[in-house]
């Protein structure tokens, strides 16, 4: 049935002649209009067969021309339907407007590098050069118009508690862009790479796409964030080879290829850690340098050699010292207190505390991160947090005593004297 569609469709005009023709003579049996009576109607009408020829000539010319320059709009992609029927855009919104926003989503993206890059210094503490280079880098890529392959490779690398994974947040959230946000080190299985590009048919799991795949099909323009990449298994480092060479992804529950071209894929690591911070202590004021000497420490630490050929841009964090460290912790702090549904109050933060958690910090080197730390204070306090917040508190102090941390209410007025003082 379905191959005879076609030929019917061919044969439609001919079928609507032969129709007319017997609609008009069951109308003349039905009216008895003999044969002389219809030559009598010919004759008389002799005079109108000009005006009639000549405007179905005109209508026939008109509606080659209509079809002539619909299709030629449809293969441009500038028409959407053809015909004089309503269409329901039409009807409901402004069409032409909708048409001009799905024209532009292609063109060229500019972003404010500055502005971007401001906005990622108020939040990431100690780490303003990286700031700047990749707000830069993003400016210069999102202004391509052509190109086959992700917008962005990055290689967040340093220290663990510096920023990374904050900062690839941060650029999302500033961005408006969707954060897919992968942990490699559960990806240290050679099975493990079915979690992320699906399973193949008739293994479990092949009637949902991989974590991935899935979000990239729905979110194309995504940041994908790969956490500690140098933890994932070579198989599943294969596969993101493809999506960073060819563009896409192929999900193997369907084999459908998915797009990468519009995503942000950032990569965090913390190997190599005192080589790096030795490198970007040296040449901070050698961006291009830095960036050549850390790509051969990374290399020289084991990090797969495929990956970094395929890398745009390698950044290296800084190891935190001094006000950048308590600038970190009373941030970690802060989020902690808030987690607790309680805020803290201007200036509620012992100093001697924050002195004391920047003591430990370089006792310990780059083995404890802030939040690390902040844990530990955690512990100490939590109970106090929990019965502030029963008792309906808003704001808390922490004061450092010889027995430890103390979680202490807070008056909510004088907190907002003390906030609006000069």
């Amino acid at each position: 049935m379905k191959a005879l569609m076609p030929a019917l469709n061919r044969l439609m005009p001919v079928m609507m002649v032969i129709f007319l023709i017997l609609a008009s003579i069951q109308a003349a049996v039905s009216l008895h209009l003999s044969g002389g009576m219809l030559i009598h109607f010919l004759s008389w009408a002799r005079d109108a067969y000009p005006p009639i020829v000549g405007l179905t000539a005109l209508l026939t010319i008109s509606g080659l021309l209509y079809e002539v320059r619909s299709a030629k709009l449809a293969r441009k992609g500038l028409r959407r339907r053809k015909g004089f029927v309503m269409d329901i855009l039409a009807r409901l919104t402004n069409r032409v407007a909708l048409e001009d926003l799905l024209a532009q989503e292609q063109k060229e993206v500019a972003i404010n590098a500055e502005e971007l890059a401001a906005g990622l210094r108020a939040k990431v503490v100690g780490q303003d050069q990286v700031c700047e280079d990749i707000a830069q880098q993003l400016r210069r890529r999102l202004a391509l118009t052509v190109r086959n392959k992700p917008v962005g490779i990055f290689l967040l690398a340093g220290p663990p508690g510096t920023g990374k994974t904050y900062l690839a947040k941060q650029i999302a959230r500033q961005m408006d862009r969707p954060l897919l946000h992968f942990d490699m080190t559960q990806m240290s299985s050679p099975h493990a790479a079915t979690m992320l590009f699906g399973s193949p048919k008739g293994y479990v799991g092949s009637d949902s796409f991989g974590k991935l795949t899935g979000g990239l099909q729905e979110k194309p323009d995504a940041i994908v964030l790969l956490d500690e990449i140098e933890k994932a298994h070579p198989d599943v480092f294969k596969k993101f080879l493809t999506a960073w060479n060819d563009g896409h992804v192929t999900e193997a529950s369907t084999g459908a290829q998915i797009s990468t071209t519009r995503a942000i894929f950032m990569l965090t690591s913390n190997i190599a850690t005192e080589a790096l911070t030795e490198i970007a202590d040296r040449l901070h004021d050698d961006t291009d340098k830095m960036r050549a000497e850390s790509t051969e420490a990374l290399r020289k630490a084991g990090f797969a050699p495929e990956v970094l050929n395929r890398l745009d841009r390698i950044f290296v964090f800084r190891q935190l010292r001094d006000l950048d460290l308590a600038r970190v912790a009373a941030l970690e702090i802060e989020a902690m207190i808030k987690g607790y549904g309680l805020n803290v109050e201007a200036g509620g933060i012992d100093a001697h505390l924050l002195f004391q958690l920047m003591q430990r910090q370089q006792k310990l080197g780059a083995g404890a991160s802030a939040r690390d730390l902040v844990r530990s204070i955690e512990d100490m306090v939590s109970e106090s947090l929990i019965l502030a917040r029963q008792n309906n508190t808003k704001l808390v102090r922490l004061v450092m005593e010889s027995d430890g941390v103390k979680a202490e209410i807070a008056d909510d007025s004088a907190s907002l004297n003390a906030r609006l003082a000069p």
